[in-house]
C-alpha cells in the first residue's frame, strides 16, 4: 500500500495542470460552469428518462406490440392470409426483424442512434406522418399558447400581489383574498367547460381555438381570427393560476413589509412608493422565479385539458391522441420533448435568480 501511493502520486502529476486549469476557470466564471453542469444534468435526466419508458412499455401488454407490428405489415400482402389476418408466424417474423423482440435497452440504444446519428425520430404507426413533423408543428402551438398565458399572468398577479398587499386587512383584501381562493379551488375542467358554454351562447367567441384555414392562406387575417379564438382559452389559463400565483406574491410581499430593512428605508423617510417597488418588490422576484418553472410546467400539464376541449392543436392534444391510438413513437416523442421544455425551463430559471439576486453565488470565493 505504501508504495502505491507514490506511483499514483507519480500517475496524477500529468492531469495536476489540467485540473488547476479547470478550478481556476471555475473560480472567474462560476455561473457559465453551473450552466454547463446543469445542461450535463439535464441531458443525463433525459437519457434516464428515455430508458424508463422503453422499460415501461416493455411492461406494457403485447397488444400495443403486436399493433406495431400489424401498422407495419399493413402493406405488405404476401404475409396476409385470406380473411385479412396475419398468421402468428409472420408476425413473429416481423417482430424479429423489427427488433421488437431485443431487450428494451437494446431497443433505447437503437432508438439513440437513430435519433443523434440519423438525426431521425422515426414515423407516427397510425398517421405514417414523420414525428418532427408532427411534433414541431404542434409544440409551436402549445409553446405560443403558454408562454402568452404565462406572460399575463406574471404581469397581472404581480400588480394585484402588490396592490392587495398594500390593503391587508381592508374589505378589499379579504374580498381578493377570498376570490383567489375560490379561483384556485375551483375544478380547472369545469371552468373550461363553462367558458365554452358561454361561448357557445353569447356567439360572442368561438368554441374553438384555432382557426379552420391554415396560415399560409391568409397570414393577416389569420393573425386577427386566431388572437379571436384565442381568447377565451387564455382566460381560462389565467384565471386557473392566477388565485395561487397571486396569493405567493401577497404572502410574500407582507413578509417582506415586515423586515427591519423596509422600517429603516421608512424611518430614513424614503417613499412609500420607493419602498414597495424598488425594494420589497424586488425580493419578490426570488420566490417567483423559483416557482415559475413549476408554473410553466403546469401550464403544459394543464393545457392538455383545455387543448381538448377547445380543440386546439397543441403537443397536449397530440399526447392524448397517441396514447388513445397507442402509437408508442409518437409517445416517447412527446415525453421527451416536454420533458426538456420542464427542464429548461428550471434551468433558465436558476440563472435568472442569480441575475436578478447579486447574493446568489454559483460557486466558491
Amino acid at each position: 500500500m505504501k508504495r502505491l501511493v507514490p506511483l499514483l502520486q507519480q500517475a496524477g502529476r500529468p492531469l495536476m495542470p489540467v485540473f488547476a486549469k479547470l478550478y481556476a476557470f471555475r473560480g472567474r466564471h462560476p455561473l457559465v460552469v453551473f450552466i454547463i453542469t446543469r445542461a450535463v444534468s439535464m441531458v443525463t435526466i433525459l437519457l434516464v428518462l428515455g430508458l424508463l419508458v422503453f422499460g415501461l412499455m416493455s411492461l406494457s401488454p403485447g397488444n400495443i406490440v403486436d399493433n406495431y407490428v400489424r401498422s407495419q405489415m399493413l402493406m405488405q400482402a404476401e404475409f396476409r392470409q385470406q380473411d385479412n389476418t396475419y398468421s402468428e408466424e409472420a408476425i413473429e417474423s416481423a417482430k424479429e426483424r423489427l427488433g421488437l423482440n431485443d431487450p428494451f435497452y437494446v431497443q433505447y440504444g437503437r432508438w439513440l442512434k437513430q435519433v443523434f446519428v440519423d438525426r431521425d425520430l422515426g414515423r407516427s404507426l397510425i398517421s405514417r406522418a414523420p414525428i418532427l413533423f408532427l411534433v414541431r408543428d404542434r409544440m409551436v402551438n402549445s409553446l405560443i399558447l403558454n408562454l402568452i398565458s404565462l406572460f399575463f399572468l406574471t404581469i397581472i398577479s404581480f400588480g394585484l400581489g402588490i396592490y392587495f398587499s398594500s390593503k391587508v386587512g381592508t374589505r378589499v383584501d379579504l374580498a381578493a383574498t377570498f376570490t383567489a381562493l375560490l379561483l384556485h379551488a375551483f375544478p380547472g375542467i369545469l371552468l373550461l367547460i363553462l367558458l365554452q358554454l358561454f361561448a357557445y351562447v353569447s356567439g360572442v367567441f368561438p368554441i374553438t381555438a384555432y382557426p379552420d384555414f391554415p396560415f399560409q392562406e391568409a397570414p393577416t387575417r389569420f393573425v386577427f381570427s386566431y388572437v379571436h379564438h384565442i381568447i377565451l382559452p387564455l382566460i381560462g389559463a389565467f384565471l386557473g393560476g392566477i388565485g395561487g400565483t397571486m396569493r405567493m406574491i401577497r404572502a410574500t410581499m407582507l413578509d417582506q413589509l415586515g423586515k427591519p430593512y423596509i422600517t429603516s428605508l421608512r424611518s430614513r423617510g424614503v417613499p412609500e412608493r420607493r419602498v414597495y417597488l424598488a425594494h420589497a418588490f424586488r425580493n419578490t422576484l426570488n420566490p417567483y422565479i423559483t416557482s415559475s418553472a413549476n408554473l410553466f410546467a403546469g401550464l403544459f400539464s394543464g393545457s392538455l385539458i383545455l387543448e381538448i376541449i377547445f380543440s386546439y392543436p397543441g403537443i397536449g392534444r397530440l399526447m392524448y391522441e397517441a396514447v388513445r391510438q397507442e402509437d408508442i413513437n409518437l409517445v416517447l416523442a412527446n415525453i421527451m420533448f416536454i420533458s426538456f421544455l420542464i427542464l429548461l425551463g428550471m434551468v433558465v430559471a436558476d440563472i435568472l435568480l442569480a441575475v436578478v439576486d447579486p447574493r446568489i453565488k454559483y460557486g466558491s470565493e
